[in-house]
């Protein structure tokens, strides 16, 4: 794939898993596809699943200013706050350049960055680590595991990241999520789901007492090998946040696009 077109799928790979989240948090959850611009937003707590995107590639700066202002406003409308996820690599050279501006002009700020990856990786080898077991998240226990995990890695309240996760039939059923437990407590999660013919890495999260040790990799490979193991998938894609990126190119990911992460200025 050229690097436009690995951004595209980025883009869609985003739109099309966050479709079944929020719709999943939420059935009246926003979900719509204006022009240019993707709504997924659940209006919970759990800020991940309140999301908006741009969709075009070769956005210029004119077409950016109105975007960016569009998106502001529906972001404005919503109870709960969320993120504007831009794919760098869809902005022409113009308008990367004027973005900081634009973006300030329509009252968002930057949160933080991360960058779209993908791979043709798969199948793995049975991943194993020597400190760690890996068992699939099947009970609500299992579940909040995984949520307090994440809250913990993104610095959330944990009532936050229940909201986010908590009473959901498909994170036990239609995602492939794992914790890795280390004497028998959760210290790390990962999960993978099917989306347009890719597995599709997402909520990856170790508890920061015990980062720095592999353990991320190890559930992350265990998510995966299971995942292609159970639909035969062998491209793989994720949103890495910049702390978690150097993870992914050991497994075999490859960088496409800078993503920002953008919210509501003040």
């Amino acid at each position: 794939m050229t690097d436009i077109a690995e951004s595209i799928e980025s883009v869609e790979q985003l739109t099309t898993v966050w479709r079944a989240m929020v719709l999943d948090r939420d059935a009246g959850a926003d979900v719509r596809d204006l022009p240019g611009v993707a709504v997924r937003w659940a209006d919970c707590r759990f800020a991940f699943w309140n999301c908006v995107t741009l969709t075009e590639a070769g956005i210029g700066a004119p077409l950016l200013e109105r975007r960016l202002g569009a998106v502001a406003e529906i972001m404005r409308a919503k109870e709960r706050p969320g993120f504007l996820w831009l794919f760098e690599n869809l902005l022409d050279e113009e308008a990367r350049a004027g973005l900081p501006e634009a973006a300030a002009r329509a009252g968002l700020e930057l949160a933080f960055p991360g960058v779209g990856m993908a791979g043709d990786l798969l199948p793995l080898p049975e991943p194993v680590h020597p400190e760690l077991t890996f068992t699939r998240v099947r009970t609500e226990e299992q579940l909040r595991a995984y949520a307090d995990l994440n809250s913990r890695a993104y610095g959330f309240p944990l009532e936050e990241g229940r909201d986010g996760l908590a009473g959901s039939a498909l994170w036990k059923d239609g995602v492939h999520a794992y914790l890795g437990l280390r004497d028998g407590v959760p210290v790390t999660c990962a999960g993978a789901v099917e989306a347009r013919g890719r597995l599709f890495v997402i909520l990856v999260a170790t508890d920061p007492a015990w980062q720095r040790r592999g353990y991320g990799e190890a559930v992350t490979r265990r998510a995966l090998y299971e995942g292609a193991r159970g639909t035969g998938l062998t491209r793989a894609t994720l949103h890495a946040t910049v702390a978690g990126a150097p993870v992914y190119p050991r497994i075999g990911f490859r960088p496409n696009s800078p993503v920002l992460f953008y919210g509501l200025r003040g």
